[in-house]
């Protein structure tokens, strides 16, 4: 819940010896958490594929026509063009779509890509917004209200799929117990967002309230308390009290834009592939589509490989689809969600650091400093 810039002004007072050594120890976890992640991903893939035939993947691949290929790059740029709008609609002033473009390609392809790498995306959103004349206030509150609402269609998806299953006659009891869980961990969600922006008294008692609730957790792993909390929701209130009063529409709007766009390339991948409607219904596919995005809440792997992967394929087989189709349409929305973004972002780093160094900019010079900032993360 803080950042960089809502924490309380602190002097060191450790030695340079002892920072040091808390450098390297950082990055040693850091090389370790990579490692595991690294193995965690192999293993996901292997007990995955281990039972599938690439050949006959490979040949429902190579069975897509031009036209199919067409409709399907089209709705991967598009996809690519709504995380633009999404970030024009909550900064003050307006980020243009050129610069809105650059930084969600460039953070995204670091996410995608480095384990950590959204506390990476983040420290460059502050080195280009300040290249770019925003404040780090004004950045902060962009950064929070894109991933509060981020974190709204996280758990909303989930319930609209499966009360729009439970319509089609879909309904279990599994499933009912996991839209009512979902529906009251939206409504939770909810209800602290308007209690933070209803009175800054009421953020400052929410904010104490959950950082004793964090504190009594990292306690179990022999962490310190965690401080500054109500400071930062208080902050929080601040800022984005008159953002959301003026934007909330758009703001939502853009942001289901986002998440559904990535939706509309999984179900026309699997449509290509000759999963049909009687197999594997949309409102199914919404449903699997919903649980995957929810499962990459908690960053175990960069860009939610091999987790996306195995929640896709076991879910669209569960419900009834071809093995071979359905891993060959969940390989294709991959290369077109996770990893095309991946190449467009390259571009989009050296575009930025060379129109960085080309005008005399610090931005580019920041890169270098970006991993260590700090502050909440749209996922």
């Amino acid at each position: 819940m803080t950042s960089t810039s809502d924490a309380v002004p602190t002097t060191s007072t450790e030695p340079p010896h002892s920072r040091a050594e808390g450098r390297s120890r950082s990055r040693l976890r850091q090389i370790v958490k990579g490692v595991l992640s690294a193995v965690l991903v192999a293993a996901i893939f292997y007990f995955l594929f281990r039972k599938i035939d690439f050949a006959e993947v490979w040949t429902e691949i190579r069975s897509l026509t031009w036209l199919e290929v067409g409709t399907l790059l089209i709705l991967a740029v598009w996809n690519l063009l709504t995380y633009a709008f999404v970030w024009m609609s909550v900064t003050v002033p307006r980020l243009s779509f050129g610069r809105a473009m650059v930084m969600t390609q460039s953070t995204t392809a670091v996410a995608n890509t480095v384990y950590g790498g959204a506390a990476i995306g983040i420290g460059m959103t502050y080195s280009m917004f300040g290249g770019w004349g925003y404040s780090r206030s004004r950045t902060t509150t962009a950064v929070l209200v894109s991933g509060v609402w981020n974190s709204f269609i996280k758990l909303g998806l989930p319930v609209l799929a499966l009360a729009l299953v439970a319509l089609q006659g879909g309904a279990g009891g599994g499933r009912i117990t996991a839209a009512l869980i979902g529906l009251a961990g939206l409504v939770a969600a909810i209800a602290v967002f308007v209690l933070i922006l209803r009175s800054e008294a009421t953020a400052r008692l929410v904010g104490l309230r959950a950082a004793r609730v964090a504190s009594r957790v990292v306690r179990l792993i022999g962490r310190p308390p965690v401080q500054g909390w109500e400071l930062a929701t208080v902050k929080f209130r601040s800022r984005t009290v008159e953002l959301v009063r003026q934007r909330w529409i758009p703001i939502t709007a853009t942001s289901l834009a986002s998440h559904l766009s990535l939706y509309l390339v999984l179900l026309v991948a699997l449509r290509h592939m000759g999963v049909s409607d009687a197999e594997v219904s949309w409102t199914e596919v919404l449903a699997v589509f919903a649980f995957a995005r929810l499962a990459t809440a908690v960053p175990f792997t960069p860009g939610g490989a091999g987790v996306v992967e195995a929640v896709l394929i076991g879910g669209l087989v569960a419900a009834g689809g071809d093995r071979a189709e359905v891993t060959a349409a969940v390989l294709i929305y991959r290369a077109l969600t996770w990893g095309l973004p991946i190449l467009v972002g390259i571009v989009a780093v050296l575009w930025w650091r060379r129109r960085s160094t080309a005008s005399g900019s610090s931005d580019g010079r920041q890169l270098g400093t970006a991993k260590h900032s700090t502050a909440v993360v749209r996922q």
